[in-house]
């Protein structure tokens, strides 16, 4: 498997789940053109773009672990009190993973306790 068929296979699991190619857009700081030539395995993401990608699919898989798949795409919507009520894709756009991934550490430390 090439890496562009792996990346490929990435953006159309996350997309499977429901997550809107728009959000994955922003999450990455891309158009969604680009994110459908990703799935299209046409157009590789790089540098800054293929690491917040990497950041978001990580973070979906996270969740997946700890929510209902089918609840992840509403999740990254939702204000979020504890991201002080903005929505985990708003801060994410930001390039702010860390703050989002902080907050599924603990969901998924409270899932095992």
């Amino acid at each position: 498997m090439s890496a562009m068929t792996a990346f490929a296979d990435e953006v159309k699991r996350v997309r499977k789940l429901g997550v809107a190619t728009g959000d994955i857009a922003a999450a990455t700081g891309s158009q969604p053109a680009t994110v459908n030539a990703w799935a299209r395995a046409t157009r590789q993401p790089s540098g800054e773009k293929r690491e917040r990608l990497m950041e978001f699919v990580a973070l979906v898989d996270r969740l997946e672990r700890v929510m209902a798949a089918a609840y992840v795409p509403l999740w990254l919507l939702k204000p979020v009190p504890a991201l002080g009520d903005r929505p985990p894709l708003e801060l994410l756009k930001k390039g702010r993973y860390r703050d989002v991934s902080r907050l599924v550490a603990e969901l998924e430390n409270d899932s095992f306790s």
